[in-house]
């Protein structure tokens, strides 16, 4: 017996940002994909975030224009 499986597509959601930079866990903030600041170090310290498709554990990561964070299978995309 075979079983398929639908994978849902990963969502992604344009983020503009105003200056030249954005810090990993203030960008997780500001697109509301964790509850708070504290949220957001856990997160990035755990493993659970990944930038430009690699796991990053840093939460100070200087995300610029054309960066993707991904977590919970939402894309945030900085334009």
């Amino acid at each position: 017996m075979k079983i398929k499986v639908k994978v849902k597509e990963k969502e992604t959601k344009k983020i503009s940002i105003s200056t030249e930079f954005i810090r990993l866990d203030a960008f997780l903030k500001m697109c509301d994909a964790v509850q708070s600041g504290g949220h957001a170090k856990i997160v990035i310290q755990e493993g659970e975030v990944k930038v430009n498709g690699e796991i990053c554990t840093q939460r100070g990561k200087k995300m610029r224009v054309g960066d993707k964070a991904e977590f919970e299978r939402k894309i945030y995309e900085i334009i």
